[in-house]
């Protein structure tokens, strides 16, 4: 099996479909490729130490590589250099006025002082200009003892206000969004939401609006951020320095259900926030909770406490199924049929698509993403197991992804007869609740998943990272077509090829032999000869920057258009680096949490989808017409709406 390497950027550049406009493009020296060459580094002076650098390194880099610390506020690793808070200000022999560390690069010998009086008055200065229009109390800010503007406060001493201090709002809080909150009064226009969204995400929501005293960040013609092409994917919120962007909190509606004895509470968590949930706890990231995180939730007071993983591992089944069943009509019935097959897990991503190429609907599987899959099957077959009225179920999903809010508001997902899933919970808010409670989540002793759902496999732990999915589909699809064991072909079952953060991999993987059709399969295809000889060819993007670069290279007929299936994760590191994951993360934080994810499947006795019993049961119980039957299009399969772009 033959696996190519990254997709790189030369490959990829469009020059017809730029990541951003120019007013957004970073401004920066490139760095050589060979920094030891002649003239590739340069000797500067910080604080009277000499430090060699690379060509085009800024101040704050090299401040940083000589562990100097320089305040930042504007300034955030995953996006492009604004220079526009200033608070990183130094002193630079020969320059008449203070610079911003941030945007200076390093082109010649500098002398640079980084705690004089006057750099340290202006840091000050700035900081007091920035909370004299600042309304709000600390206190009552979900960002309290998490922001970086009160950090900056105390950092620099701020006791009172110097420039007075706003006492009325100027806005009106914008929560018209199932996902994302929007309090502009709280806002210090830094400008890292818009960077996100034109440069990091490509969606193009938010953007500075008016000039001086004016200004205000903003959608299109100031609407709703409901009625505006947001894709819901809460990137703003993990970026923004303050509580000017907040996720729309059920808190009080699950408090509530949990206090009501009518009401039978269940929840089902996903990986990715029991690979970060530590962090909100003081634990460092790289380290999952999994048994911690369900005590503790029993002590909140759910009822039951199930696994996510329990339905990606159905995802599988039911997407791995529906792509078979899409090659079989291409390859032998010849018939037309919508490929490359993408995902549809990623909330995000499928909005994304809705709004920016509708035109690909019918390429999105049709499985529902694991958290409807449970909700569904919730009201429905552990409803009728347990003898308990579905009406009196509440249904909670701890998601990464404040964009998984929105999702299960969809209008659409009510197979179940009642909204599939009532409350989607970050990992954010769920760690609030568990400080509510007076639990502290590091000391809570491990338990168990609640049945009849049970432990799940490794497959559908490793959703939670990018090329996650793309790696359970090939555990299972690679024994279901060749009959060999994974373990065979690939050391431990890990696919490694398909793992890593380029934003875009792409593979090509031949079958040279093939084995017998399982029986979970034999009523949808009679053999698998027909594959015999072929190229799976497949893809992995994540982030809805790099699904554009994936998208439009399908338009172009590009050897993406090529693919029979591709992954899609709207976020920056797949679901790990989802918008309801604890603030703050970066490239560094997000490979940790991947670990955390690998760590643990690797020490699950079960690691193939198709292999978990209870998947297995719930067909044969439930799902009696097997993978893509009538029950299960019914209930783990939805539709899309072709949204568009044009606002009204």
């Amino acid at each position: 099996m033959k696996f190519l390497t990254a997709v790189t950027e030369e490959e990829m550049e469009d020059k017809k479909s730029l990541r951003a406009p120019v007013s957004q493009k970073p401004h920066v020296v490139p760095k050589p490729e060979h920094p030891e060459y002649l003239g590739g580094s340069i000797t500067v002076e910080i604080n009277e130490k000499k430090l060699t650098v690379p060509f085009g390194t800024t101040i704050l880099e090299a401040c940083k590589q000589a562990q100097i610390h320089i305040p930042t506020l504007c300034h955030h690793e995953d996006l492009c250099v604004a220079g526009v808070c200033r608070v990183c200000v130094v002193e630079v022999e020969g320059m008449r006025t203070l610079q911003a560390s941030c945007a200076f690069p390093i082109t010649a010998p500098i002398k640079i002082k980084t705690t004089t009086n006057a750099v340290r008055k202006a840091r000050k200065h700035i900081i007091d200009l920035l909370i004299s229009e600042h309304y709000g109390e600390c206190y009552s800010c979900f960002r309290n003892n998490n922001c970086e503007l009160q950090a900056l406060a105390k950092e620099y001493g701020v006791d009172h206000y110097n420039f007075g201090h706003v006492t009325q709002p100027r806005y009106e809080v914008d929560n018209s969004s199932y996902s994302v909150v929007r309090d502009m009064d709280k806002c210090v226009l830094c400008k890292r939401c818009v960077r996100t969204c034109i440069d990091l995400q490509e969606v193009g929501v938010l953007e500075a609006i008016d000039r001086g005293h004016n200004t205000h960040i903003g959608t299109f013609f100031d609407k709703p951020l409901a009625e505006v092409i947001c894709i819901n994917c809460g990137q703003c919120i993990n970026r923004c320095p303050t509580g000017a962007l907040r996720a729309n909190d059920p808190r009080d509606e699950i408090w509530a259900a949990i206090d009501d004895p009518t009401k039978h509470v269940i929840i089902q968590t996903a990986p990715s926030p029991r690979a970060a949930i530590g962090e909100e706890f003081g634990q460092g990231a790289g380290k999952s909770f999994t048994g911690e995180l369900n005590t503790a939730l029993r002590k909140i007071g759910f009822d039951k406490v199930f696994d996510t993983n329990f339905t990606a591992d159905l995802t599988i089944i039911e997407e791995g199924t529906e792509l078979i069943l899409r090659l079989y009509k291409a390859l032998v019935k010849k018939e037309k049929v919508a490929l490359p097959q993408f995902t549809s897990c990623s909330p995000g991503w499928v909005k994304y698509l809705e709004h920016f190429y509708p035109e690909y609907i019918d390429n999105l599987s049709s499985a529902k993403s694991p958290q409807q899959m449970f909700g569904a099957l919730i009201k429905t077959f552990y409803a009728q197991k347990s003898g308990i009225d579905p009406a009196n179920i509440v249904s909670v999903a701890l998601m990464p992804c404040s964009a998984k809010k929105f999702e299960c508001n969809r209008p659409e997902m009510n197979s179940s007869g009642y909204k599939d899933v009532d409350y989607g919970l970050t990992t954010r808010e769920l760690a609030q609740m568990i400080k509510e409670a007076g639990i502290f989540l590091p000391e809570m002793p491990q338990s168990h998943f609640d049945d009849p759902f049970g432990e799940a496999s490794g497959a559908g732990l490793i959703f939670g990272a990018t090329g996650g999915v793309m790696e359970a589909a090939l555990r299972s699809v690679i024994e279901f077509v060749t009959g060999k064991r994974v373990e065979d072909v690939y050391a431990n079952a890990d696919i490694t090829p398909v793992r890593g953060f380029e934003g875009i991999r792409y593979a090509e993987i031949p079958i040279t032999e093939v084995g017998p059709v399982p029986k979970l399969l034999q009523h949808l295809v009679p053999d698998w000869n027909w594959l015999k000889g072929a190229t799976l060819k497949i893809a992995v993007a994540h982030g809805t920057a790099n699904a554009k670069k994936v998208m439009e290279d399908i338009k172009a007929g590009g050897k993406f258009s090529e693919c029979h299936f591709i992954e899609f994760m709207a976020c920056p590191g797949g679901c790990l680096g989802g918008g309801g994951q604890p603030i703050p993360t970066n490239e560094e934080i997000r490979k940790k949490r991947a670990e955390a994810i690998y760590n643990e499947d690797k020490s699950l006795p079960v690691r193939k989808s198709h292999e978990n019993r209870h998947v297995a049961e719930l067909y044969d119980m439930f799902l009696i017409d097997g993978p893509c039957g009538h029950i299960s299009h019914k209930l783990l399969h939805t539709h899309y709406v072709k949204r568009g772009k044009y606002i009204a």
